[in-house]
């Protein structure tokens, strides 16, 4: 089996590409530290290098992010080995009896409900325009709300953390957000 590696905008994130799925139907998964690993024997062996921050499952995808001060040249070879077998052993992703499938959602920021149309159109140009070209990257945008012409989104993965996720938030998504839905006057973080 050959795992296949990229380099994501964050220096500190890897992506890594099995060559086969990781998570099913468009869904994601992040896990910020060890106590949440533990949903996941992957995501929890790597959590157990030590040196690891943050995994990130996408769909044909994992990142790892690499604590400050670690090199990657001494992290990837144990990141590959504990890839490499778990997929060679079919292993599963999320242990039996967890909460695998339910994800505790970040602070929200709610939708007026007078704003369904536009919440709609939102959502379709993160889900076809915005998240398949940052998960090219090694990460993934979550909606969290829109309230007063502001757009909340949560970045995971490589974008978690990421040098350039600001410029991506305000120079990226916010000009294609209000080109197409002009009741959109801001984009943040949350």
């Amino acid at each position: 089996m050959l795992i296949e590696t990229e380099t994501t905008p964050n220096p500190a994130t890897l992506k890594f590409l099995p060559g086969q799925a990781v998570m099913t139907g468009g869904d994601t998964r992040y896990f910020s530290d060890a106590d949440e690993a533990e949903a996941s024997p992957l995501a929890d062996a790597l959590f157990g290098l030590g040196d690891v921050t943050g995994v990130f499952f996408g769909r044909d995808f994992v990142s790892v992010t690499a604590a400050p001060g670690c090199e990657w040249r001494d992290l990837k070879p144990d990141v590959l080995s504990v890839l490499l077998d778990h997929f060679s052993a079919q292993a599963p992703l999320f242990r039996p009896g967890t909460a695998a499938g339910i994800e505790v959602m970040d602070e929200t920021h709610g939708d007026d409900p007078a704003d369904a149309d536009i919440v709609d159109q939102i959502k379709d140009l993160i889900e076809t325009r915005v998240r398949p070209a940052v998960a090219r990257d090694g990460g993934d945008i979550v909606y969290r709300g829109f309230r007063e012409g502001t757009v909340y989104l949560a970045m995971h993965g490589a974008c978690s953390g990421c040098p350039s996720s600001t410029a991506t938030l305000k120079q990226g998504i916010e000009q294609l957000l209000k080109h197409y839905v002009p009741e959109v006057t801001e984009v943040r973080a949350a």
